[in-house]
């Protein structure tokens, strides 16, 4: 490829992703505020849906790590490292992809990003197909499992900036946390999604077939925001979201996006809210990473049993993300830090519970789904709420990279330590389906980060304040 063709590819595929300009159509007055309505509408529906079906595309392997590990196709240890190489990849790419967003078109950016992860999925359970029938060798095909699973990690990240980002966008201040508390319900969502459907495919059809329905759900969440999602009101002839509803343009609105992205990598309270937010991220994917696993082996239930106790939390947490903003803006008056107070306290009550204590069935479905609506609570305030309290507009996507890059890393050695916590402390057998499990060095653990999760925001609060 010759040097200028070269920059022709790189100034073109810059314009693609590059932030809509402003049309040259303008909406007549009369329609403005029926048209800004309907649009925003449409881009917030679109952008929770689809986010929703991203996570469709990031559970699957959760679903089938039971089958996996049964059949002797890999280990805990294995699994641990696979699941791991979404995550570390995830929070390099939503550091990057947070920063990035912000000068992007965010129906483009995330478009692309669940097309990517679907057909990352598709070639999954492609390749389950093949390694049965060729023989491929066990390394090989671990290996093979891990670069695409990683792979999925990097897209994955272009999911959720662009959809927070076009709440900054579309919302007045003023309506921004109530609606952000709808958004992070997606995550929730795509959790009971995966593990009704994905888990019912599974248990019928076997572990290939959940990477392939959960490709189908990505091939349908990537037409959705390509459909449904806008990039900015000025690019549909609108005024901005400021002049639609009457704020004042601050100083910062004026400034350089890079500049106010400096000024936020500068704020003692991103990096407060960043640790706090990792340490949530270990307790919420030790549910939705090893909750499946850990219901058939430590308590005995079936994996059809197993999916939907895992899938009842996840309908729960839906609830619990769309209660915070109203908690925080009307209970308490726009106070963060009681709700963190009361859902952290229910949260790890609740999980001490799931973890340690018995009973059958419905038990279960209580001890999680409280858990997942007290965490779900805990979490949309923590990692996404008092981030954008304490940092401009234009640098929104800066600030949830920043946070999003220690939970995932955190996420993501949470996966390999437990794996190995797992695996370290059970007694093999002759079949692997019959080895005895002992999850109580891996539960401490869980515990242990969901007590740190909510103290640390409520002794440090102050400096998160600090400018």
């Amino acid at each position: 490829m010759s040097a200028g063709v070269e920059k022709i590819y790189r100034m073109s595929l810059y314009s693609f992703y590059r932030i809509s300009r402003p049309s040259a159509d303008k909406v007549p007055q009369a329609e403005v505020e029926s048209t800004y309505k309907r649009l925003r509408s449409r881009t917030f529906w679109g952008a929770v849906v689809a986010y929703s079906l991203y996570y469709v595309c990031r559970l699957s392997l959760s679903i089938v790590k039971q089958p996996l590990i049964d059949g002797e196709i890999f280990t805990a240890g294995q699994l641990g490292v696979i699941g791991s190489s979404l995550l570390f990849v995830y929070a390099v790419g939503k550091f990057m992809n947070g920063f990035i967003a912000d000068y992007c078109n965010i129906r483009r950016f995330m478009a692309t990003g669940l097309l990517v992860s679907a057909v990352a999925n598709l070639i999954l359970g492609l390749l389950g197909f093949f390694h049965g029938a060729s023989g491929m060798s066990s390394a090989v095909f671990f290996i093979s499992f891990a670069v695409l699973w990683g792979v999925n990690g990097w897209v994955q990240s272009m999911g959720s900036p662009p959809g927070i980002i076009s709440l900054s966008r579309w919302f007045p201040l003023s309506k921004r946390g109530t609606y952000y508390s709808f958004f992070c319900s997606s995550p929730y969502l795509g959790e009971f999604l995966s593990f009704i459907i994905v888990g019912l495919v599974v248990g019928a059809l076997g572990w290939q077939y959940g990477f392939v329905f959960a490709s189908l759900g990505g091939f349908i969440g990537a037409a959705i925001i390509i459909f449904f999602v806008s990039d900015t009101p000025e690019s549909k002839g609108l005024p901005s979201v400021q002049e639609l509803s009457g704020e004042e343009l601050k100083e910062e609105d004026r400034m350089r996006t890079a500049e106010i992205q400096k000024s936020v990598l500068k704020h003692p309270g991103i990096w407060i809210i960043a640790a706090s937010s990792a340490f949530v991220y270990i307790a919420k994917y030790a549910i939705a990473n090893w909750g499946v696993l850990f219901l058939q082996k430590e308590k005995a239930f079936s994996l059809e049993s197993a999916t939907q106790i895992i899938a009842f939390s996840a309908a729960l947490g839906v609830l619990g993300t769309i209660l915070a903003g109203w908690l925080s803006d009307r209970v308490f008056k726009g106070s963060r830090i009681m709700p963190v107070i009361i859902s952290g306290l229910l949260s790890f009550i609740s999980f001490g519970l799931f973890l340690f204590a018995g009973g059958g069935y419905v038990a279960n479905v209580i001890y999680v789904s409280t858990f997942s609506l007290a965490v779900g609570v805990l979490y949309c305030i923590i990692a996404g709420l008092m981030a954008m309290d304490i940092v401009p507009r234009k640098a929104t996507g800066a600030a949830l990279g920043i946070v999003g890059i220690s939970s995932y890393v955190a996420a993501g050695i949470q996966d390999i330590a437990s794996g190995y916590l797992i695996q370290g402390y059970t007694e093999a057998a002759a079949d692997m389906a019959d080895a005895v499990y002992n999850f109580t060095p891996v539960s401490l653990f869980w515990l242990f980060a969901m007590f740190v999760a909510f103290v640390l925001p409520v002794v440090s609060w102050k400096m998160m304040k600090r400018k």
